[in-house]
C-alpha cells in the first residue's frame, strides 16, 4: 500500500525544500553525473527513503529545481503584462535569457547541458505561457486559426530559446537587453499570427 503525502502538509513542503537545497549546493560542487541521491540525502540530513517519498530519482529533483527556477525568473520578467504585444514578448525572450544565465551560475561545475536536458519542457512552458496571453475567443476560432496560432507559438518560444541558448553559451558577450533589442525585429516577425 502507497502512502498519498499530502502536498499542502507544511512538513511535506519543508522537506522537499531542504531536499531541493541539499541538491543546489551539491550542483555546484560537484558535476550532475556524480551525484547520487545518497549524496543528496545526506547533505539534507534525511535518509533515502525520505527522498523517495519526494522525488523519483535525481533527475525529477533536477526538473523540479530547473523549473522552479524558469518560472520564478518568468514571473518576475512578466509581472503586471495583461495582454500578449511586444513588450510581452520582449519581457518572456529577456526572462528567458536570464534563465540560460543564471543555469551557468547554478552549474558552475562542468554542467554544460544541464538545460539542454529539460530543453523540450522548457520550449513548452514558454509556449504555455505565450498562448495563456491570447485572448480566449481567439483560441476558439476556426480550425485553420487554431493551427496558425498554435504553429506561431511553437516557433515563437523555440526561437526564443535557441537564441537564448546560443547567446550565453556565447558567453553574452552583449548584455541580454541588447541582444534580444537587436533579435527582436525577427522574433516579431514569427509573432504575427499571435498578435493580429
Amino acid at each position: 500500500m502507497t502512502v498519498k503525502k499530502n502536498e499542502a502538509d507544511p512538513r511535506v513542503i519543508r522537506t522537499r525544500r531542504l531536499l531541493q537545497d541539499a541538491f543546489a549546493s551539491l550542483i555546484e560542487e560537484k558535476d550532475f553525473d556524480s551525484i547520487t541521491v545518497r549524496d543528496i540525502a545526506e547533505r539534507a540530513t534525511v535518509n533515502r527513503a525520505t527522498f523517495y517519498a519526494h522525488f523519483i530519482d535525481k533527475f525529477e529533483i533536477l526538473e523540479a529545481r530547473l523549473m522552479e527556477s524558469f518560472m520564478t525568473i518568468i514571473n518576475r520578467r512578466i509581472s503586471g503584462h495583461e495582454v500578449l504585444n511586444e513588450e510581452t514578448i520582449q519581457s518572456i525572450f529577456l526572462g528567458v535569457c536570464d534563465f540560460h544565465k543564471s543555469l551557468s551560475t547554478m552549474c558552475k561545475r562542468r554542467n554544460t547541458s544541464l538545460g539542454a536536458v529539460f530543453e523540450t519542457q522548457i520550449k513548452e512552458k514558454i509556449q504555455a505561457i505565450l498562448l495563456s496571453f491570447i485572448d480566449k475567443d481567439k483560441t476558439q476560432s476556426s480550425p485553420h486559426e487554431q493551427f496558425l496560432i498554435n504553429t506561431a507559438s511553437i516557433m515563437l518560444s523555440w526561437g526564443m530559446y535557441g537564441l537564448a541558448y546560443v547567446w550565453n553559451n556565447e558567453g553574452g558577450l552583449i548584455s541580454a537587453e541588447s541582444f534580444v533589442e537587436q533579435s527582436m525585429p525577427l522574433v516579431m516577425n514569427g509573432a504575427k499570427e499571435l498578435l493580429e
